[in-house]
């Protein structure tokens, strides 16, 4: 079975795209893995930024209930 063969926008080899590749589908397996293994750092929130974040979803939620749900 033949693969479709893409090129990549990275790096601008061509590769064959296969079925349950990593990544993305405009990138070669290598250029791919190179996003993948970078560690997502997410830091720690204190308290203040907690409540900051809280308070501050809380007003998101009350506006999009006010504009979805007003009776004009």
């Amino acid at each position: 079975m033949t693969f479709p063969v893409k090129v990549c926008v990275v790096c601008s080899e061509e590769f064959e795209l296969k079925p349950d590749k990593p990544g993305f589908a405009n990138r070669c397996p290598e250029c791919s893995a190179s996003e993948t293994t970078e560690p997502t750092t997410k830091g720690r929130m204190d308290a203040d930024e907690r409540k900051t974040t809280t308070e501050a979803n809380a007003a998101r939620r009350q506006a999009m209930r006010d504009l979805l749900y007003r009776k004009e």
